[in-house]
């Protein structure tokens, strides 16, 4: 691998870690180490999407990426550095891009054991169902002519795509085997083949990603989910149980809006209320039952916190000083040139973080040797500024953390009855829910 790529890579990975708070893999055991793999994948969150695969997959893969991002500055090396493919869009104006050749780069790369990424969507949007899939993917399996090429569809999940320090998840599927088709005269795949694979692959997808007929059915399962695991206790729980619970609740959804609208729209005014009161407290509707807490308990996480928060206050408040400016210069050069599009607010957010937190490290390292320090010690102060940026990032966290448990533990010394209320309520709905899950699946 080329120093810059493997640079490249690293930077992106500590990226990923850092705008996310938690990322996970799941079905990684699914993915062919050998042999010639295409990966097809959802879109929803422009080009933080192929970073996943391009910075987490268990192997390395090219991506067929649209001929445009060739063009763009920074974006255009990198897309070339990580063995990308372009490919001539009809919605985009010409670049000159021979889709020929790029089908035939494609089979070459995979004919000699590679992997190659797909977004058969062929757009980023965040529609509440797949768009309808373009054929190239299909038109690449069968066009190599190999008869061990496997498809694995990754379904990729966000829990609020456009906001730092929420969560990802890859989801690997289960692998589709490909049979071979004869080519024609042209090279080409027969259509009715192409047309039955691209099926299979949208089949494929669609058990792999979160879909519904409008996006209040997915808010609404985002909510009951996050009641469920907090009524459930699960706090352990990973991504890839979220995952499947909402796959389930979308599956109720829309039987219950079609055979008992009355009884979904009872629970949404359930859960409506139920968020209500919880929210009029100032708590987070996941809030622990009130015999899950003592005064030993909340007197000792309290205290043990603020220790922290004392301890890392002298770090975090020069991290704070270097890095809020570029973070709220970041989110204003985001907002803008996005326009509302949340689909590229992911991307210019890290893209103008590569370049400004870089900057402002090298503006903290200038002044400490303007004031006096000299060379050495500016250099070590621009050395140091990440690690002041992570303490920050950390203490403020944690301070939203601990008052949020300050909030609770006053709500549990002052209003425990009502606490507990809330608690029960939580779990009769958590009840009502499998009851219908049980009539409902059987």
């Amino acid at each position: 691998m080329h120093p810059v790529v493997r640079l490249t890579r690293a930077i992106l990975r500590l990226s990923l870690r850092i705008f996310f708070r938690r990322i996970e893999l799941d079905g990684v055991e699914r993915v062919p180490l050998q042999g010639p793999v295409i990966f097809v994948l959802n879109h929803p969150n422009g080009l933080i999407d192929p970073v996943f695969l391009l910075c987490l997959a268990p192997r390395p893969v090219s991506y067929v990426a649209k001929s445009t991002l060739f063009r763009m500055p920074v974006i255009g090396y990198l897309v070339r550095a990580f063995d990308s493919l372009p490919v001539q869009r009809r919605q985009d104006a010409s670049t000159g891009t021979d889709n020929r050749e790029t089908f035939a780069r494609a089979r070459e790369l995979l004919g000699r054991g590679g992997s190659l990424g797909i977004f058969p969507e062929g757009i980023s949007h965040s529609g509440p169902r797949l768009a309808p899939l373009k054929t190239g993917a299909a038109r690449i399996a069968l066009g190599t002519g190999l008869e061990d090429i496997t498809i694995v569809p990754a379904g990729l999940y966000y829990s609020d795509k456009a906001i730092f320090r929420s969560e990802a998840l890859v989801y690997f599927g289960a692998p589709l085997a490909v049979e071979a088709a004869p080519l024609g005269d042209d090279g080409e795949p027969p259509r009715e083949a192409v047309r039955a694979l691209t099926e299979r692959i949208e089949a494929a997808l669609g058990e792999v990603t979160l879909q519904a007929d409008e996006r209040a059915a997915l808010a609404l399962v985002d909510r009951v989910a996050r009641l469920l695991a907090a009524a459930a206790r699960a706090g352990d729980s990973t991504l890839g149980d979220d995952f499947a619970l909402r796959r389930r609740l979308i599956a109720g959804y829309g039987r219950l809006r079609v055979e008992a609208p009355a009884e979904l729209d009872a629970l949404i005014t359930r859960v409506s209320d139920y968020e209500a009161e919880v929210l009029a407290l100032g708590l987070d509707p996941e809030h622990p039952p009130p015999e899950a807490l003592s005064a030993g308990l909340i007197l000792g996480i309290g205290l043990r916190s603020l220790a922290r928060l004392v301890l890392l206050a002298p770090f975090a408040l020069v991290g704070t000083a270097i890095h809020y400016p570029a973070y709220r210069a970041i989110g204003v050069i985001a907002r803008r040139i996005a326009r509302g599009d949340d689909d590229l607010l992911a991307t210019i957010k890290v893209l103008a973080a590569l370049l400004l937190f870089p900057l402002s490290w090298g503006a903290a390292g200038l002044a400490v040797g303007l004031a006096g320090g000299g060379a050495l010690a500016g250099v070590a102060a621009a050395v140091a500024a990440p690690l002041t940026g992570w303490i920050a990032l950390r203490f403020w966290e944690r301070l939203e953390w601990l008052a949020a448990g300050a909030r609770l533990a006053w709500v549990w010394i002052t209003q425990r009855s009502l606490l507990g209320r809330l608690a029960d309520e939580r779990a009769a709905i958590y009840d009502a829910v499998v009851a219908l899950d049980r009539r409902l699946h059987g």
